[in-house]
């Protein structure tokens, strides 16, 4: 029995499904392993993978000219004049995320086709080690082990066993993989053993990928059996896999040569080795422990799925979470598919959609400390920074920057838009995608250039932007979108949404602090904006603008982006707004049972201190069947469509249920729920630059800080508030009472 929690999880039976395949990847690269020893399947990805669908092509509509008429119509009372606000295309999606292919090392007596059946009958243990990224799978002598290298970006996987015979080869025959699809393979025999090539151009295009695996065989005989590689009579096999996108016919040789030289005088153990100084540093970073019982923790995963209210599973899908995001980031942060897919008909293009659900993802990478995900996110935002400019300047005649609400991770500009989803109009996305870059540089204490330099980018477009006022002589937002929800009796383009307030003050606030040259001018314009509105039912409105009435059963939550993720509404600071925030809180429903509207009402709730709140959200994806066995989870209950927003949102669920911070205060076990009355969390990242390590029982709770600069702070308790002093450099040991 394990003494602590488990940084990892097992299966006693291969993946029947590539929902349920366990995942390593290096934010690059991807690899879905089956661990099925009979046909040894992993399915390769890679973020850059997007099939052209006239995305690639597509711009935002030209509306400045047009704009001024239109707001002068919604000011006057016309709430359906925003929907003039477009050029009448249909609705263009951005390219899909797709899978290149699979390796698949079969053996002589390997049936033709997978059989769980047989598989099932037979011993196997596959598992994944979140400390490595290492996934492995046994049966009797037999063992596969996988792991995506974050030193040498590349899929290495190793197989051993006497006398191994295996054919090798990279099949591209994976679900919905188009029609028209051009695929040609190459074998080539190599001093190692040989190299295997597919090339594939998608349908009608200039644009493709190439995937190259270099097959070590130790021992033996290998003999070219076209497509692929026969190994017969060896002690292992290694395969090292890249794949990469491009436009025209590639020249695979000086790739060839860089795998070559990559495995010279290396083993297995080498490469691993190499990966581990940088991802088992990264992941071992926090820990949670929630005291469960030893023998819960030993069981398989979905033997946990079926006991959902235990802390073991919780435990587990802590680790798995951070272990999944991580594995998710580094080219790019994660899709709505993380970086993985077996299927090349992902949902909603399986693209990055930054009006909740990335950011959702990565809200744990500041307090959970993975800097690796944040980085992997300010690398999106500023490659995209040139197509945000061109988005501010053709759609609304601005300077500055738009972000847009769905993006492949190529292009920034924004073109997926319709009548009933004007993501188009949403000006608050670029201010919502640099907060945890801000909330890094709070951390770390140092700001970040290029992260200054998009603040100002942010606040240029709203000084040519919020230019129109009431009757009153107040600023109005218009039009404005609240993500992806329309008020009663209007149409969805309407004015003053709460979330464009608040991110436009924000925006303009923080871009001042950043920017001490131009404070004046932004805070006076901050300041012009309008105040939230509390609507007939004491709920915070989700547009001020009077007269706008809410639509409660909607899955999103923008109209409380003041109180996560941003700290312009808390308990302790604008009790009013607290409270009517917590008002549109309850009377929010769930509408469709989205993971991430669970979480986001979980995230909200904690915020508010609200511990049976969030608890019940919580219960409402544990309970719903959410996650497959690979711990990776689905946007829907019982498993439906595979998506990653509940596995990468929950560990920052559970941290902010226990800790919280700002640049000037700490909440310790703000919304702790009555089901999990005794931990540890360790290694938590503070907004005022501390570590936190936080141990808690029934009869109390003791927290140590490790500062890293002198500050005085607020910290808040059940008890209330008090100053505390840090001083850098010296740990500080706080003892609370009871909770």
């Amino acid at each position: 029995m394990t003494s602590g929690p488990v940084h990892g999880t097992w299966e006693p039976v291969p993946a029947a499904r590539w929902e349920d395949a366990f995942l390593s990847g290096n934010g690059h690269h991807g690899a879905l392993v089956f661990g099925d020893p009979d046909i040894d399947r992993v399915i390769v990805t890679h973020h850059t993978l997007v099939r052209p669908n006239g995305g690639e092509h597509a711009r935002p509509p030209r509306l400045a000219a047009a704009l001024s008429a239109v707001q002068d119509r919604l000011l006057a009372g016309d709430l359906t004049a925003a929907e003039q606000l477009t050029d009448g295309r249909p609705l263009q999606w951005v390219q899909p995320f797709h899978p290149a292919f699979r390796t698949e090392l079969r053996g002589p007596a390997a049936p033709r086709v997978p059989d769980s059946a047989a598989s099932a009958r037979t011993p196997v243990r596959r598992s994944v080690d979140f400390t490595t990224g290492e996934v492995t799978a046994h049966r009797g002598d037999r063992t596969s082990r996988v792991f995506v290298s974050r030193a040498d970006d590349v899929i290495v996987q190793y197989v051993t066993a006497p006398d191994l015979t295996q054919d090798i080869v990279l099949d591209h025959r994976l679900p919905g993989a188009p029609h028209g699809l051009a695929v040609g393979h190459g074998a080539l025999r190599t001093p190692e053993g040989a190299l295997l090539t597919l090339r594939a151009r998608y349908p009608g295009s200039d644009r493709g990928y190439t995937g190259v695996t270099l097959v070590a065989v130790e021992g033996g005989r290998t003999t070219l059996v076209p497509p692929g590689v026969r190994a017969e009579g060896a002690a292992s096999v290694l395969l090292l896999t890249r794949v990469w996108r491009h436009i025209g016919e590639p020249d695979v040789t000086e790739d060839a040569r860089a795998l070559r030289a990559l495995l010279a005088g290396r083993t297995y153990a080498h490469l691993l080795d190499r990966h581990l100084a940088l991802h088992r540093t990264a992941y071992s970073r926090v820990t949670l422990d929630l005291r469960a019982d030893p023998a819960e923790r030993a069981l398989p995963g979905s033997a946990l799925l079926g006991r959902p209210r235990g802390p073991a599973l919780l435990e587990r899908l802590f680790a798995a979470g951070r272990y999944h995001l991580l594995s998710a980031s580094g080219l790019c942060p994660p899709r709505l598919t993380g970086l993985w897919t077996g299927d090349w008909d992902t949902a909603w293009s399986g693209g990055f959609t930054t009006d909740a659900n990335l950011n959702l993802q990565t809200a744990s990478a500041v307090p959970a400390a993975l800097p690796e995900v944040t980085e992997a996110h300010a690398a999106l935002v500023n490659r995209q920074l040139p197509d945000w400019r061109t988005n501010a300047r053709t759609i609304f005649g601005a300077r500055g920057v738009v972000a847009p609400a769905h993006t492949d991770g190529e292009s920034g500009l924004t073109y997926h838009f319709s009548r009933e989803y004007p993501l188009h109009l949403w000006t608050a996305g670029a201010d919502w995608l640099l907060k945890p870059l801000v909330d890094h540089d709070e951390t770390r204490g140092a700001r970040d250039p290029r992260t200054a330099a998009a603040l100002a980018e942010v606040a240029l477009f709203y000084e040519d932007f919020l230019t129109r006022t009431d009757d009153d002589g107040e600023l109005v937002v218009v039009p404005s979108y609240s993500p992806e929800n329309r008020p009663t009796g209007a149409s969805w383009g309407a004015l003053n949404a709460a979330m464009d307030l608040s991110a436009a003050r924000h925006a303009l606030l923080t871009a001042a602090a950043y920017h001490p040259e131009h404070a004046d001018r932004w805070r006076a314009l901050a300041d012009r904006l309008p105040p939230h509105r509390t609507n007939a039912d004491g709920a915070l409105a989700e547009w001020a603008r009077p007269g706008l009435d809410d639509t409660y059963d909607h899955r999103h939550l923008s109209h409380l982006y003041g109180v996560w993720p941003l700290d312009e509404i808390n308990p302790y600071d604008t009790p009013d707004l607290a409270a009517a925030a917590h008002r549109a809180l309850a009377l929010r429903g769930a509408e469709n049972d989205s993971a991430h509207g669970h979480l986001h009402h979980a995230l909200v709730a904690a915020r508010l201190r609200d511990p049976g709140r969030a608890a019940h959200a919580l219960t409402a994806v544990l309970d719903g069947d959410f996650f497959h066995d690979s711990l990776m989870s689905a946007h829907y209950p019982a498993r439906d469509v595979y998506n990653a927003d509940a596995a990468h949102t929950l560990p920052a669920v559970l941290i902010e249920l226990l800790v919280q911070s700002t640049p000037d205060r700490l909440v310790l076990l703000p919304a702790l729920p009555a089901g999990y009355p005794a931990g540890e969390l360790r290694g938590v990242r503070t907004r005022f630059g501390a570590r936190i390590d936080l141990v808690w029982s029934p009869e109390g709770a003791t927290a140590v800080l490790r500062p890293t600069r002198t500050h005085r702070i607020e910290l808040r308790t059940s008890s209330g508030a008090q100053p505390l002093d840090l001083v850098a450099g010296e740990d500080r040991v706080l003892t609370l009472g009871t909770w």
